[in-house]
């Protein structure tokens, strides 16, 4: 069996971000964390799935409008700045959040070997999207976290075991962070994500 990280599309750590953060590489890297909660099956993830699927296509959309012009992520929320329609500019802040709660939740189960899945992902909900949420969002998080697959059975989608997965996970994941890291400096420093 090969290893999930094997079959994503494109690698976050392939994609550029010399010169702003490229728009079709992210998105195609993007892609491998909805492949990652295809693989596990699981109606626990379904919510973040759904949501991370529909602000890919936002991101693709306003891209596939003009490539040359939205090359980059940065160019893309620059260009909408200041203006009624920022579909684009809302669906990077809301991909980045869903991408940040992966990110931790994954982070923290590979450092804490004895924790299951619901645990981690509950902690990294916490940690990342649930101050973004109202009472009825909170209470679907807290279900669909219950319904988390058990530690052996992520693992044993992903690859042969965990000791095989695990250093390509921890590479993607921390590349993932990097970009994420980027975004929100950049978003922070422009005040991009205010009213959305």
């Amino acid at each position: 069996m090969t290893n999930f990280i094997d079959r994503v599309p494109r690698k976050f750590s392939d994609v550029d971000f010399e010169n702003g953060i490229d728009t079709a590489q992210f998105i195609e890297a993007a892609t491998g964390v909805v492949m990652l909660f295809d693989e596990l099956g699981s109606a626990a993830f379904s919510v973040v799935k759904s949501d991370i699927s529909g602000n890919i296509e936002k991101i693709r959309t306003k891209h596939a409008s003009n490539p040359a012009e939205f090359s980059t992520l940065q160019k893309i929320v620059l260009a909408e700045a200041g203006t009624k329609d920022r579909t684009a500019t809302q669906g990077l802040l809301w991909l980045k959040r869903g991408l940040e709660f992966t990110a931790e939740g994954i982070s923290r189960n590979l450092e804490n070997k004895s924790d299951e899945l619901s645990k981690s992902f509950t902690e990294a909900y916490e940690k990342t999207l649930k101050q973004f949420h109202n009472f009825i969002v909170k209470g679907v998080f807290n279900v669909a976290m219950m319904a988390c697959p058990a530690r052996a059975d992520f693992y044993s989608k992903l690859g042969d075991s965990e000791e095989a997965v695990t250093p390509g996970l921890q590479e993607w994941i921390k590349a993932l962070q990097n970009l994420l890291s980027i975004l929100n400096a950049f978003y922070e420093k422009g005040n991009y994500g205010k009213g959305l």
